[in-house]
C-alpha cells in the first residue's frame, strides 16, 4: 500500500477509496495533472473492493532505448554502483539449465508435448484415432490398463526414455484421468535450489538505471491524491503516505515522497538493546524539549536531551507526539498520519538517527500510539477520505468521540485492521522502536467511550456498550506484534482496566505486557491539591498504588507524567513550591517552606518507584521539579512559546534543583545495583494512618517513610522477618539532596531486637524525621 519502488523502473501507488470513482496522483512531478497518472479500470487498476492501483513508469532518457527485456530489474539500493554486466540473457539461462538440469531431466521441459505425443502412440499406434467419435468407437481396454500394459512392455528402456509421471484413471466421471508424479522423481526435483542467483544476475545497478531513465517521482516531491466522487472531485494526503506536511499556517497539506539515494540515507549503526528486567521510562515530546521558546527537533533531541537520559539512569524513553498531527496543541494525539514522523521535528532519517543514539546509549525507544481514535480533519487526515463517511470510520454518532470530536475507527472492516495492524509492524520494521503504549484504550473498548462510572463489576465489561471488534484488533495487534519480534513491549493504558488485559493472547487475555496504574497520579494530585497535609490517608496511598495485586507485578506506575503539567495542568513542583515565589526567598521561613516541599517531591517519587510493579515513568523535567507547566502555542495565550520548553539551565545551579535530580539518579542507580522492581512485590506489614508512617519489604530492602508534615520519631519500631544488621543506603534527608541531615552517620546502622513487631519476629527502631523516607538493605544476618 502506498507508494513503493518497483525493480522495474517504475513507481507503484496503490490506496485504498471504496468510495471514488476515479483515481489519480497528482504533485510537482507531472504539474498537479489529475489525467496523466491514474488508475485504470479492471485488472491491476481498479477491483471491486475499492483497491486503486496506478503505475508510474520512470522516464526514458533522451537518446537511450528501451530495455531489451520487459522485466528488466533494476537493483537502486544494494551494490547501486553496479552496471550493465555486458552478459545477455540468452547466455544467462543457458548457464542457469546447464548448471541446474542434470542430462536427460530438461528433455520434457524443452519438448512440451514430448510426453502427451510419446504416449499418444504407444497406446493407439501411428494412426491413431483423430476425434472424440473415433475414440469412442474403439474397443480398447481402458486407458489404465492400457498404460500399464505398455509400461510392461518398456520396463527395461532407459530412465530417460520413460516419462517421470503416470497417467491413472481412478473411473470418476469428471475426472478423464490423473497425472501422477513418479515419487522418485518428484523429490529429486523438490530437492533441487531454484536458480536465483542466476535471475539475480539479469538486474541491472542504480548507476545503470540512472544512465537510461529519469525518477519518475523524485527525491522530495509533494504529491497527494485525486479522487473523483459522487460528491465532486477531491483532492487528499494518501493514508499511507510515510512524510508529510500537514498544512499549518493556512497552507495546502501534502504529501512528500522519501527516497534519498543510497549515499545519503540514514544507515544503522547500534542494534536493539537488550530488554532490561525492569523499565525505567523516561517520557518525552520532542517538541519542548529544549531550552528555547520554539520547537525542537530530533537532533536537537538527540544532541542534548539524550546524554541526560541517560546520566539520570533510565533505561528507556518513550516518545509522544512523534506521529504526524496537524495541530500543534494537541500534544500530537490528534493524528492525522499514523505513517509519518511529525515533519516540524525533522525528517525520517533524523528520526531514524534519534533512535539509533538511543539504541547505542542502551536505551530501548517506546512510541505512544493513537489507535483508538483519528483526528476528523479532513484534507490532512482520514476523516471523509474518499467523500463518503464511512471508509475508516464509523457513521451516525459512533464514528465520533462522546466528548472529543474525534473519528472513531471501524475495527470490524479487514482493510481498517490491515491499515492499523501494518502500521503497528512499520514503525517496528522501519523506525527499528522497541514498543509501544497503547493511548486511551478506554475510547475505543466502549461506545460510550469509557465515559462511565466502574466499579469493578464483571458486567460492566461484557455488556451492549463493549465494542468486540475492537477488543479482536487488540489481540490481534498483540499476537502478529510479539510472534513477528518476540522481544517487543506493549503497555495498555486503560482507565478502566479491562479483564484479562496483561493476560497471555492464548488463555483469552488481550496480551499486553503491561497496564498504566492512571489512579496513582490522580490521587497525589488530588491530595496536593485539596487535602491538608496531616491529613493524608497512608491507607489510601499503599491501596492506590498496589493496585490490583493479582496484576501489580505487570503494573507500570508513575508519580506524574505529561497529563499533570500539560495544557491547563500544573506539575508537582509548581503545586509545592508555587506558593513560596511571592515571598522573599532570603526568609527563614521561606527556605524552611521550600524543603519542606522537596522533601514531599521526593518522597512521593520515592514510593511510586519502590512499591509498585517492574516498571515506573517519569516525564522529561519532573525529574529535578521542573518548577512551569506546559502550554503549547493557542489562541489563548497568543500563540506563545514561553511555556512550551523545559528548563534545562536550572540544573547548572547548585540549588533546589540540583538536588533533586542527584536523588532521583540515585533513585534510578538504587534499581540498577540492588534491583528494587524486579525482586516481585513488596510485602507490605506497616500502614498507621496516625502516624502517617508506611513500611514494607522488598527482598533484602528495608523502606520506611514518615509523611507526617511536623512529627518526627526517635526510636521508631518497624518490624522485620529476617534478625540481623540493616544499614542505609539511601536516605531523602541527606544534605547532598537537599534536606537536614538529621540522621547521623552512628545511625545509618540498626541491629535488629527480637521483639514481634507488625506481625514480624523481630523489629528496628529507627530515627524517623519528619518527611523523610530511608531505604536499609540487610548486610549481616544474624542466627538465633
Amino acid at each position: 500500500m502506498g507508494l513503493h519502488r518497483h525493480p522495474e523502473h517504475r513507481m507503484d501507488h496503490m490506496e485504498w477509496a471504496p468510495g471514488a470513482r476515479y483515481c489519480a496522483l497528482v504533485g510537482d512531478f507531472n504539474g498537479w495533472s489529475p489525467t496523466e497518472n491514474f488508475a485504470r479500470e479492471g485488472h491491476l487498476g481498479h477491483d471491486d473492493y475499492g483497491y486503486w492501483f496506478i503505475i508510474l513508469e520512470d522516464k526514458l532518457r533522451e537518446g537511450e532505448k528501451p530495455d531489451e527485456l520487459y522485466f528488466q530489474q533494476y537493483n537502486y539500493v544494494d551494490d547501486y554502483d553496479k552496471g550493465d554486466s555486458g552478459v545477455s540473457i540468452e547466455e544467462i539461462f543457458n548457464k542457469a539449465n546447464d548448471e541446474y538440469w542434470e542430462p536427460g531431466e530438461d528433455e520434457y521441459i524443452k519438448n512440451r508435448f514430448k510426453v502427451p505425443a510419446k504416449l499418444y502412440e504407444q497406446w493407439f499406434g501411428p494412426n491413431g484415432p483423430e476425434t472424440i467419435e473415433e475414440l469412442d468407437a474403439i474397443p480398447l481396454p481402458d486407458a489404465e490398463t492400457r498404460y500399464k500394459a505398455w509400461k510392461e512392455q518398456h520396463k527395461d528402456d532407459p530412465p530417460s526414455n520413460l516419462p517421470p509421471c503416470d497417467v491413472i484413471d481412478k473411473g470418476k466421471e469428471y475426472d478423464i484421468f490423473n497425472v501422477i508424479s513418479d515419487p522418485a522423481w518428484l523429490e529429486k526435483i523438490r530437492a533441487k535450489q531454484p536458480p536465483l542467483p542466476y535471475w539475480f544476475e539479469t538486474r541491472k545497478g542504480r548507476q545503470a538505471w540512472l544512465k537510461k531513465y529519469t525518477p519518475t517521482i523524485p527525491h522530495e516531491s509533494k504529491y497527494r491524491v485525486y479522487f473523483n466522487t459522487p460528491n465532486g472531485p477531491l483532492e487528499r494526503v494518501p493514508a499511507w503516505a510515510t512524510y508529510v506536511q500537514p498544512g499549518t499556517d493556512g497552507k495546502q497539506p501534502f504529501a512528500i515522497h522519501w527516497e534519498p539515494p543510497p549515499d545519503r540515507a540514514y544507515k544503522w549503526k547500534n542494534t536493539h538493546p537488550k530488554v532490561p528486567k525492569s523499565l525505567r521510562i523516561y517520557e518525552c515530546h520532542v517538541g519542548i524539549s529544549g531550552s528555547e521558546p520554539k520547537i525542537s527537533s530530533f537532533n536537537d533531541f538527540t544532541e542534548k536531551v539524550l546524554p541526560h537520559v541517560k546520566e539520570a539512569g533510565y533505561n528507556a524513553i518513550q516518545l509522544i507526539g512523534v506521529v504526524e498531527h496537524k495541530d500543534y496543541f494537541t500534544v500530537g494525539y490528534r493524528v492525522t498520519n499514523l505513517y509519518a514522523v511529525s515533519s516540524r521535528y525533522g525528517t525520517p532519517d533524523d528520526f531514524k538517527r534519534l533512535v539509533d543514539e538511543a539504541h547505542g546509549l542502551e536505551l530501548l525507544v517506546f512510541l505512544d500510539i493513537v489507535h483508538s481514535y483519528s483526528a476528523a480533519d479532513e484534507m490532512v487526515g482520514l476523516s471523509l477520505f474518499d467523500g463518503s463517511n464511512d471508509c475508516y470510520f464509523h457513521t451516525g454518532k459512533r464514528g465520533y468521540h462522546k466528548y472529543w470530536g474525534t473519528r472513531m475507527f471501524k475495527y470490524g472492516d479487514h482493510e481498517v485492521l490491515h491499515y492499523l495492524l501494518s502500521n503497528l509492524n512499520w514503525w517496528v520494521v522501519e523506525y527499528q522502536i522497541d514498543g509501544f503504549q497503547f493511548h486511551s484504550l478506554s475510547s475505543m473498548l466502549y461506545t460510550h467511550n469509557g465515559f462511565a462510572s466502574f466499579t469493578g463489576d464483571l458486567e460492566e465489561y461484557c455488556n451492549q456498550y463493549v465494542d468486540k471488534d475492537a477488543l479482536l484488533y487488540l489481540i490481534l495487534a498483540n499476537e502478529l506484534l510479539h510472534t513477528l519480534h518476540p522481544n517487543i513491549i506493549t503497555i495498555a493504558e486503560d482507565a478502566t482496566f479491562y479483564p484479562g488485559l496483561c493476560e497471555p493472547t492464548s488463555q483469552g487475555g488481550l496480551g499486553f505486557d503491561y497496564y498504566v496504574n492512571i489512579s496513582a497520579s490522580e490521587m497525589w494530585s488530588s491530595f496536593l491539591k485539596d487535602v491538608p497535609y496531616d491529613e493524608w490517608s497512608m491507607t489510601k496511598i499503599v491501596s492506590t498504588l498496589m493496585g490490583n495485586k493479582q496484576y501489580a507485578g505487570k503494573m507500570l506506575l508513575y508519580a506524574e507524567n505529561h497529563n499533570q503539567s500539560i495544557s491547563g495542568g500544573q506539575s508537582f513542583a509548581e503545586i509545592m513550591f508555587g506558593e513560596y515565589k511571592n515571598r522573599s526567598p532570603e526568609s527563614p521561613a521561606s527556605k524552611e517552606s521550600l524543603l519542606m516541599g522537596c522533601a514531599l517531591h521526593k518522597m512521593i517519587r520515592m514510593i511510586t518507584f519502590t512499591i509498585g510493579g517492574d516498571a515506573y515513568l517519569n516525564f522529561m523535567g519532573n525529574e529535578f521539579g521542573h518548577p512551569n507547566r506546559v502550554e503549547f502555542p493557542m489562541p489563548s495565550n497568543n500563540f506563545s512559546y514561553s511555556l512550551a520548553k523545559r528548563s534545562w539551565d536550572l540544573l547548572a545551579n547548585e540549588d533546589v534543583h540540583r538536588n533533586l535530580f542527584s536523588f532521583d539518579k540515585d533513585l534510578m542507580n538504587l534499581d540498577e545495583n540492588q534491583r528494587v522492581l524486579s525482586r516481585g512485590l513488596p510485602s507490605i506489614h506497616h500502614v498507621n494512618d496516625t502516624s502517617m508512617v508506611i513500611s514494607y519489604t522488598r527482598g533484602p530492602l528495608l523502606f520506611v517513610f514518615n509523611f507526617h508534615p511536623t512529627n518526627a520519631y526517635e526510636r521508631y519500631s518497624v518490624g522485620v522477618e529476617e534478625a540481623g544488621e540493616y544499614q542505609i543506603i539511601l536516605n531523602t534527608d541527606e544534605k547532598k539532596y537537599g534536606g537536614h541531615g538529621l540522621i547521623k552517620v552512628d545511625q545509618y546502622l540498626q541491629r535488629t531486637i527480637n521483639k514481634r513487631v507488625d506481625g514480624l519476629r523481630n523489629c528496628l527502631e529507627v530515627s524517623l524525621p519528619c518527611r523523610t523516607a530511608q531505604v536499609y538493605k540487610l548486610t549481616r544476618i544474624l542466627r538465633i
